[in-house]
């Protein structure tokens, strides 16, 4: 694991020193957050969905980010608009694919992103991938059946290879890395599987944890490698995590501290903290 290691500050510095134009077409809920979070990171986020201007904002831009997590018609046809063009483009494109296996919707629209379009990163919570896994192996839950969302899902020591190995099996079938994020979080670009043990149980009892960090991969993977800038948005995100809920804790605040405090420490996160903090490994 030194190797990844070695090369997180590196990956930092590039993004600091270059400020990436992260373009996210986003969900409504959580895009202020999701834009301080790129901007706390030292890259800089736009969020534009208008049609009109789609073709202008990807082509000047070093990263897209798409999020279904509040889709409409018209933002549907700016995800599919946006990922024709980033490919043409050869714009890194990194895929939240938010509640995917709830509804025969989100499902169609998500294998129409998988199926169509080169994705630089895949970024979901456990039930979500699982999900995807459905959809792209199983012909009934591609069809358009509800997969479902399960509490056993959530990826602890007892499943960790299991997950794992669903994670790579994904990423290989969809040439691309593929985050499950969680309590632990599994990356795999199809080849290996990296574990995250870092982050705080608070972070899913907030509104916009999991789209903040598909938000910062955007803009990791704009520049880095994609494995690599998967790896360095979880260990920014989660070490970020930890260390708001250290700060709350002693001072006895809840989660709307929280929040703010997370985004505080992503904008303070340095290469020491990677370097002496971090808990990842090889599974």
């Amino acid at each position: 694991m030194n190797e990844i290691l070695e090369k997180m500050p590196i990956a930092l510095k590039r993004i600091k020193e270059k400020k990436p134009l992260t373009h996210c077409i986003t969900n409504y809920v959580t895009v202020n957050d999701c834009a301080n979070a790129i901007l706390a990171i030292g890259a800089t986020p736009i969020m534009a969905e208008d049609l009109r201007e789609l073709e202008s904002i990807v082509n000047i831009s070093s990263g897209l980010v798409i999020n279904i997590g509040t889709i409409n018609e018209n933002q549907e046809k700016s995800i599919l608009k946006a990922c024709k063009i980033a490919n043409e483009t050869n714009t890194p494109i990194t895929f939240d694919p938010v509640g995917v296996g709830i509804s025969s919707l989100r499902n169609e629209i998500t294998l129409n992103i998988i199926n169509n379009y080169k994705l630089a990163a895949i970024r979901g919570n456990m039930s979500e991938i699982k999900a995807i896994g459905s959809l792209i192996f199983d012909e009934k839950s591609s069809s358009g059946i509800v997969v479902d969302v399960k509490i056993e899902d959530i990826t602890t020591k007892e499943n960790l290879k299991v997950n794992g190995e669903i994670v790579k099996k994904i990423a290989k079938e969809l040439k691309t890395v593929v985050i499950a994020s969680g309590a632990i979080d599994l990356i795999s670009d199809g080849e290996i599987i990296i574990v995250c043990e870092n982050g705080d149980e608070l972070m899913p009892q907030i509104t916009g944890s999991g789209c903040m960090l598909s938000a910062i991969t955007g803009s990791c993977v704009s520049i880095n490698d994609s494995l690599e800038g998967s790896v360095l948005a979880c260990l920014l995100m989660t070490l970020s995590g930890e260390y708001a809920k250290f700060f709350i804790s002693k001072l006895a605040l809840g989660t709307g501290t929280f929040r703010s405090i997370l985004i505080d420490y992503l904008s303070k996160i340095n290469s020491e903290d990677i370097k002496l903090k971090s808990k990842i490994y090889k599974l």
